[in-house]
């Protein structure tokens, strides 16, 4: 890095660059360039040259050797022959007899009025005594006047008052559509309420002379444990518990089968 320096102020005088050596290509300037139009020395050349890029091909006439020649029939089948020739009357056209020549004609629809002619003139001097203004003013005032247009008045109406059919039609669609979920509502309750009964007297007899029973072997077992002051060992312990609790079940059973009616659910 060049250090900061007062001397570099001073404009340094310019060398100019060595200049490098003439271009010279490798390739013969005289042979003909590839592609190229101008050099076609006959006419029996194409009209583009050396495609092939060559580097000896020279300016003297060459040969056209027809080199892939893959399309239309073979080379030297096509020959004209002296007795098949166009006839009369053989072309793909049919006939070329012409019409019988016809005298031409103008459409006089399509002629415009002739222009008048140098001595016809114009009528000069015309002149009208009518008062425009007052020929106005009288027919104004004469003309009847305009009719105006009467405003409808809605309150004379037929329909006037009256509720429009497309509010009717959407009150009867909402009032089936209540009536509808109104009876899913009701087929809803009569199945829950089919599922439902009513216990017979025998039958809550029975079921509390059974829950009678079987308070009454609970509690003697229960009897058994309650008179053992320490209650030392895990059996023991349990046992009372699950006395207790089932004491408690009975009892609260019993208490459900007290009511005089007795209702029972078949899907519970």
């Amino acid at each position: 890095m060049q250090e900061e320096s007062i001397y570099n102020l001073i404009p340094r005088e310019y060398v100019p660059p060595p200049k490098p050596p003439m271009y010279h290509s490798k390739f013969d300037p005289t042979i003909p360039p590839t592609g190229s139009t101008f050099i076609n020395h006959t006419t029996s050349r194409p009209g583009v040259a050396n495609l092939g890029g060559n580097y000896n091909l020279g300016l003297e006439a060459h040969s056209n050797r027809g080199y892939s020649n893959t399309m239309g029939r073979a080379r030297g089948t096509v020959k004209p022959s002296t007795s098949e020739f166009t006839r009369k009357h053989t072309g793909t056209m049919g006939s070329n007899m012409l019409p019988p020549p016809q005298k031409f004609s103008y459409d006089d629809s399509y002629k415009k009025p002739s222009i008048p002619s140098k001595d016809e003139k114009p009528i000069m001097g015309l002149k009208s005594n009518k008062n425009y203004i007052v020929t106005n003013a009288v027919e104004n005032i004469l003309a009847a006047p305009k009719a105006l247009k009467q405003e409808k008045r809605f309150v004379e109406s037929a329909n006037y008052g009256k509720t429009p059919a497309y509010l009717q039609r959407i009150k009867d669609q909402i009032n089936g559509e209540y009536e509808n979920i109104r009876e899913m509502q009701m087929a809803e309750e009569e199945a829950r309420a089919a599922e439902k009964f009513v216990m017979s007297p025998e039958e809550l007899q029975q079921l509390r002379e059974g829950l009678k029973k079987k308070w009454e072997a609970v509690n003697k077992e229960y009897q058994t444990i309650t008179h053992i002051r320490n209650i030392d060992t895990q059996g023991l312990k349990r046992k009372k518990e699950e006395c207790e609790k089932q004491l408690a079940q009975i009892e609260k059973d019993m208490e459900k089968l007290n009511k005089q009616y007795i209702f029972v659910n078949s899907n519970a």
